[in-house]
């Protein structure tokens, strides 16, 4: 191949991811640059970019003295470290069930799976109105049940939270289930039918083989919830909008409030920055533990 037709294909390369790269660039490079630049200045929107003022590093020192985003911080953390491991237990409960020969396999695949394709706003919702303190089926279930002082819920700071980390391990569960079928079925049925020969029951099996086997997908799991669960936003936001009393606020909404209720946007660029630091953190310590987690036995 000549110089000249090389020079074609490679030409012809470009074009075809030119539309691509044209849309990253300006929907996420290019906002990227900028939430960074707007750290370091004060920047009222409505008069565009003349509205912007250099002022240094006020934002990063407001950020260190607002108790407000440790404490949605710490929201955070709570949610995630409850909601992740929640998620993969009920996903490998229900994916080693479903893995066997059980009735209707298919179709309650699909409903356990359901919710996680559903609208988020939609699914929010319908749970919204289940929590309802003194009509919601819920606490009308739990009054059935003889009790006499059922939880308030998303109208209670001690309960808040907790109502939203059992819905959203609800959604999580179907995802978590899918991709642990699929590891499930990946592992071939000689390592089974040695250990059965060898006198394993089945508890020693599931922990000796399955488990140690099932490291890449739980890795996998592992670090797509926790993204996700550190950037939960629109089922905080249409179930309690943070409250009561904020025990509820997450980074996310915080950073809504910031950009689009009190016009802050360079310091919610501020906390963006800050979110997704702890991100990165989290994600790069999963990456240093990737190789625990695909040691394989």
């Amino acid at each position: 191949m000549n110089w000249k037709e090389k020079t074609k294909e490679n030409v012809a390369g470009y074009l075809f991811i030119l539309p691509n790269l044209l849309g990253f660039c300006a929907f996420i490079l290019l906002p990227l640059v900028f939430s960074l630049i707007l750290i370091f200045t004060d920047w009222n929107y409505l008069k565009g970019l003349q509205g912007l003022t250099y002022i240094g590093l006020d934002n990063v020192i407001k950020l260190f003295h607002d108790v407000m985003v440790f404490k949605a911080l710490a929201h955070n953390v709570i949610f995630s470290a409850v909601t992740v491991p929640a998620a993969m237990l009920g996903g490998l409960l229900l994916a080693t069930i479903l893995n066997k020969h059980v009735f209707l396999k298919e179709t309650l695949r699909t409903l356990v799976f359901l919710p996680y394709m559903s609208s988020l706003i939609a699914i929010a919702v319908v749970w919204r109105v289940m929590y309802n303190s003194s009509e919601g089926p819920i606490n009308n279930v739990l009054k059935s049940l003889g009790v006499s002082n059922p939880p308030g819920w998303l109208a209670s700071p001690d309960w808040s939270l907790i109502a939203i980390i059992i819905m959203t391990v609800w959604i999580y569960v179907g995802y978590a289930m899918v991709l642990y079928m699929a590891g499930l079925q990946g592992i071939s049925k000689d390592y089974y039918e040695a250990s059965e020969i060898d006198g394993a029951n089945a508890l020693k099996r599931f922990w000796h083989i399955t488990l140690p086997l099932l490291k890449p997908t739980s890795f996998m799991i592992a670090i797509t919830l926790v993204i996700a669960s550190f950037q939960v936003f629109a089922s905080v936001q249409v179930m309690s909008n943070g409250g009561p009393l904020n025990s509820t606020l997450v980074l996310a909404l915080y950073i809504y409030r910031q950009a689009f209720e009190l016009k802050q946007m360079s310091y919610a660029s501020t906390v963006s920055w800050l979110l997704f630091i702890v991100i990165f953190i989290v994600t790069i310590v999963q990456w240093k533990g990737q190789k625990k987690w695909q040691d394989y036995y």
